[in-house]
């Protein structure tokens, strides 16, 4: 754990992206039928490692991510964070959040996958400005011309608590999304 905080974050995207390295080089996928896929703080995971390499997945999941990290500790939950991410008072730490965010690692012009951004307008954990924030830079930054889609619940939260038709229908969207970017399906008219 302590190896994948604060200035150390770094090793959970390159964890993961090594991971998906060997998958595709041992042959069981390929970057066309490869997504990366995580909520909460794992939307740094998520975030990170599509913009460290966005050749190497068609997809990405982000779900109640926590992707603008510079800006994470003046949410009404971020302070409880710090001793996860760090603060933006201590240089180190500040150069650390900046190189975690996603939001922050988006450039112009890259081909990122596409990717689907889910939240709750009523999440009280990490707010609903996040995914809208990141997807919308990613919309505008990207050249690949692979979809950038938001996916609001205005009855949700944070996942939890949800209702299971909620669950049900948010495992449906994002398993017909991950097929069509994969090839194996077409959306609905």
């Amino acid at each position: 754990h302590r190896a994948g905080q604060k200035t150390t974050k770094p090793n959970t995207w390159k964890d993961g992206i090594a991971v998906a390295e060997w998958l595709v080089a041992q042959k069981y996928t390929s970057p066309g039928r490869l997504a990366v896929m995580g909520g909460s703080a794992g939307g740094i995971f998520v975030g990170r490692a599509m913009t460290a390499r966005p050749d190497l997945f068609a997809a990405a999941v982000v779900s109640v991510g926590n992707t603008d990290l510079v800006r994470s500790e003046t949410r009404a939950n971020g302070v409880a964070n710090i001793p996860e991410y760090g603060t933006v008072k201590r240089e180190d730490e500040f150069r650390a959040l900046l190189e975690m965010s996603p939001y922050a690692s988006i450039r112009e012009g890259v081909k990122y996958p596409a990717a689907v951004f889910e939240h709750g307008a009523n999440d009280s954990r990490v707010d609903v400005w996040m995914s809208l924030k990141t997807a919308s830079r990613l919309a505008a930054a990207t050249s690949s011309g692979r979809p950038v889609l938001l996916r609001l619940e205005y009855d949700g939260g944070h996942g939890v608590g949800g209702t299971r038709m909620q669950g049900q229908l948010r495992t449906a969207d994002r398993w017909a999304f991950l097929l069509w970017q994969f090839g194996l399906a077409k959306p609905a008219p």
